[in-house]
């Protein structure tokens, strides 16, 4: 990757993939230094290959029943073709295996619809309601073998309603999501961001904290 070529970006998905094309959106409009090259999903079926496709970007699909099985060596075998400098999960639901990761290590990226740490995993706008928590989010970190551990580079924040359902906290994080995703692509593309010594920098400086921005009034 020189210092002027735009990064290479494949990403992954498993369903619609609102965040894939928000990213790919921001690329081709020149918002930010990336090259979308390859979409691809572990569903034949899923709504985000044609949405790629209607962007001009090569989709594909593997299938596959084990995670780290048959499903990864396709994977590797495309990407080994593509040549990314980062892979970014979008909605990506398949968990990669220790092994997979370690090819592309601090190479990729995902994001996940909680404040990390809190509610890892699936479901994360329930458990936040169930909860009758104040606040709730969305956080882009970097992927390690341990699930939605990785270190998180950037976080959005939205206030929890009374009269929030799953559907409307769940619309709400999404729209944070597709502003801050793209966002930390771009700094990854402008060498702003970089992964050293096992951890992410930015500017220059380890970063030791999420950078954290509050969207509780600005969107609805």
């Amino acid at each position: 990757m020189s210092a002027r070529a735009p990064l290479k970006l494949a990403l992954l998905v498993s369903g619609r993939g609102s965040n894939m094309s928000a990213i790919v959106r921001a690329a081709l409009a020149g918002e930010i230094p990336a090259q979308p090259a390859i979409v691809i999903s572990d569903r034949a079926g899923a709504a985000g290959l044609a949405s790629a496709q209607a962007l001009g970007i090569p989709a594909v699909a593997w299938g596959g029943e084990s995670p780290d099985g048959p499903f990864e060596q396709m994977l590797l075998a495309t990407l080994g073709a593509v040549q990314p400098d980062a892979i970014a999960l979008a909605g990506f639901m398949r968990i990669l295996s220790p092994a997979f990761l370690a090819h592309y290590p601090g190479r990729v990226l995902n994001i996940h619809p909680s404040l990390l740490p809190a509610y890892r995993g699936l479901h994360t706008h329930r458990r936040v309601l169930a909860a009758g928590d104040s606040e709730h989010g969305a956080s882009v970190h970097f992927v390690t073998a341990e699930l939605d551990a990785g270190p998180v580079v950037l976080q959005s924040k939205v206030a929890v309603r009374a009269t929030d359902t799953e559907a409307t906290l769940a619309a709400r994080v999404l729209a944070t999501e597709h502003i801050i995703y793209p966002r930390v692509i771009g700094w990854l593309g402008e060498r702003r961001l970089t992964w050293r010594d096992g951890a992410p920098w930015l500017d220059g400086q380890r970063l030791e904290a999420p950078i954290v921005e509050d969207f509780r009034e600005s969107l609805v």
